[in-house]
């Protein structure tokens, strides 16, 4: 039989999200598109490969064999792409990094002054997107590298934790709430917040953390990026929890970061590559550059 690419990845991408539904959002396609191409894989195969209940998809004993074949076929099929893009690309005078947008904002500048010295010649892109954007560009080839907040990674992307950042309550200076050298969750209640949006990776941090008792504080506004939240918090209407490098994306005066406990929420940075791909040399004196600043900018103080 020739190989069935599509029914392979349709395949690993069903067992792995354990249902249709995820794995035809994951790919783009319409669950009845993503169940001919299984059907297609079953019938050339002459066997079927998933067992199907009304909650859930499991693996028969062809598919739990199946699984890391195929796998190895779609990364070596990948690695072989990937070597052709980067024999290609070798000439290319430029590198492409995808990052959050608070660390692009407050890291890039110095970092791409520093790389511009080594590598006059090379020019940078910044994909500045959020983790989710990130992953698919360093997956797609697009990006040669991210940083990106460390959470589930997926199978053929290898994340590396490089920090921690704490997350902190924004204030005003002329608020109540401002001259405290640090606060408890329970203090905050009452107090007007300002919310960041759900599909963020910031709130879902937030949210887990605090399990039930997010409900208890109050939400009064709720926006979709970290720089809006601190520019409503400059107005005095309300408090923000962002993470500490924000402060630097915006002009910072007139605010202060207050430390929280009780429980102090982090979240940690790293870099995501392809697994079967070396960086260029451009690449790697890059995200030397960018890890080396990130340390530098969690560690020191911030008022």
């Amino acid at each position: 039989m020739r190989a069935d690419v599509l029914g392979l990845q349709a395949f690993i991408s069903i067992a792995e999200r354990g249902s249709f539904r995820a794995a035809a959002s994951h790919l783009n396609l319409s669950q009845t598109a993503l169940s001919h191409r299984i059907r297609k894989l079953e019938e050339a195969l002459g066997t079927p490969l998933l067992q199907r209940t009304t909650r859930q998809v499991s693996l028969t004993a062809a598919g739990t064999l199946l699984l890391p074949r195929a796998r190895r076929i779609f990364e070596d099929l990948g690695a072989a792409i990937d070597e052709v893009r980067v024999e290609v690309r070798e000439g290319d005078a430029e590198v492409s990094v995808g990052c959050l947008p608070t660390v692009a904002a407050h890291c890039m500048p110095a970092v791409i002054a520093a790389f511009a010295k080594r590598f006059p010649g090379v020019g940078v892109r910044v994909h500045d997107n959020s983790a989710s954007e990130i992953a698919d560009k360093v997956q797609s080839g697009e990006a040669e590298f991210g940083v990106t907040i460390v959470a589930a990674n997926r199978w053929d992307l290898e994340l590396k934790p490089v920090v921690k950042e704490p997350f902190v309550l924004v204030s005003h200076r002329d608020m109540p709430l401002a001259q405290a050298t640090s606060l408890t969750w329970a203090q905050l209640q009452g107090e007007p917040l300002v919310r960041i949006s759900a599909e963020t990776g910031n709130r879902i941090l937030i949210d887990d953390a605090l399990g039930s008792r997010r409900e208890t504080l109050t939400w009064r506004y709720e926006v979709q990026r970290v720089v809006t939240a601190v520019s409503l918090v400059r107005s005095g209407i309300g408090y923000a929890i962002v993470p500490q490098l924000a402060l630097d994306v915006v002009d910072a005066g007139g605010l202060v970061a207050i430390p929280l406990r009780a429980p102090a929420i982090s979240r940690t940075l790293g870099i995501v590559t392809r697994k079967t791909v070396p960086l260029r040399p451009a690449a790697r004196e890059l995200l030397s550059l960018l890890s080396a600043a990130l340390k530098r900018s969690v560690a020191r103080p911030h008022s």
